[in-house]
């Protein structure tokens, strides 16, 4: 994406604006990757528009949504494991309170992995806000805190994207019965093997020394193979330059992947360990190992219409590596 495009889609879905001086929005890993790939001045141009404030435009986007993506690692310390968790509610129940704060009513559904992190003081959180209706999207990672409703996050990074890979639905129903987490374990079923498969949009929580941040990842069908049941690729797309994501993985391998089933409303996550292989050619591949799976059907889930896809999408790869049946 262009630095113009990148500064563009910034203001107009209500970034921070300008760091504060001497402020550095990239970490080591960041900055190894950016130098890498050689897009250090565009990250540069493009971290511009990252900052803790929330403006009155995303303020506003951010009350008429009706999904949260949350990641946070389950417990403090380099033992905990990351995860990625969907929440969902009417529009407002997560809004912005503050110049630098957004409240969130309820946390985490009961027996989500994230239930206890989320309910817990000081938990570094990393939230993305995505509206399927329109192709926007808006994150905001920060430090959470319990409140008598749910929990609430005072920013420190906060900034938008570009509506590239994102697919566009709209929501149909919400499905009030459910029954909760239906499935643990420490490999991919065939049920769940064929989800990942049949995905055109997964969420990733990575995690680094400057704190959590939770991203989303789009393509069309197949982009996302099965390789094993506990060992999962895909290819990285052309972005922002920012290589937040990456940058975190080359820092702290943990990772998690959340995998919304749009259509039923059920959710798998992942918890594992991701790197990244650069290919000669300038290819960047992604490989993610499977250590638990989650499998839920939570009460109040949002189930939406089949995509619209992205023509930003590039053809499904299928060279990445054998994919299981």
């Amino acid at each position: 994406m262009a630095a113009a495009e990148a500064a563009e889609a910034a203001e107009a879905a209500g970034a921070a604006g300008a760091t504060a001086a001497g402020q550095q929005p990239y970490h080591r890993g960041s900055r190894t990757v950016q130098d890498r790939v050689g897009v250090r001045d565009l990250a540069d141009h493009v971290g511009r528009s990252i900052g803790p404030g929330i403006r009155e435009v995303a303020a506003a986007f951010l009350g008429m949504q009706p999904l949260l993506v949350v990641g946070a690692a389950d417990a403090p310390g380099p033992g905990g494991r990351m995860w990625a968790s969907l929440l969902t509610g009417p529009p407002g129940f997560a809004r912005a309170v503050g110049p630098d704060r957004i409240a969130v009513t309820g946390g985490a559904p009961a027996g989500d992995p994230l239930a206890g992190a989320l309910a817990a003081p000081g938990t570094e959180v990393g939230t993305i806000a995505l509206d399927p209706r329109t192709r926007r999207r808006m994150r905001l990672n920060g430090t959470a805190q319990p409140t008598a409703r749910g929990f609430a996050v005072t920013a420190r990074q906060v900034f938008s994207n570009c509506p590239k890979y994102l697919q566009k639905r709209q929501p149909l129903a919400v499905e009030e019965a459910g029954a909760g987490v239906v499935r643990r374990g420490p490999a991919l079923t065939p049920g769940q093997r064929r989800t990942v498969r049949a995905a055109d949009t997964f969420f990733i929580a990575t995690t680094a020394p400057d704190g959590v941040d939770a991203s989303h990842r789009g393509g069309n069908p197949g982009f996302v193979e099965v390789l094993s049941p506990t060992e999962l690729a895909w290819p990285d797309y052309a972005g922002n330059a920012m290589f937040l994501t990456l940058g975190n993985l080359e820092a702290d391998p943990r990772a998690g992947l959340l995998f919304p089933e749009w259509e039923t409303g059920r959710t798998l996550q992942l918890t594992g360990r991701a790197r990244t292989e650069f290919g000669p050619d300038g290819a960047r591949t992604v490989r993610f190992t499977v250590e638990e799976a989650v499998e839920s059907a939570h009460p109040g889930r949002l189930l939406w219409s089949t995509p619209e896809y992205s023509p930003a999408n590039p053809p499904a790869p299928g060279h990445l590596g054998r994919t299981t049946r």
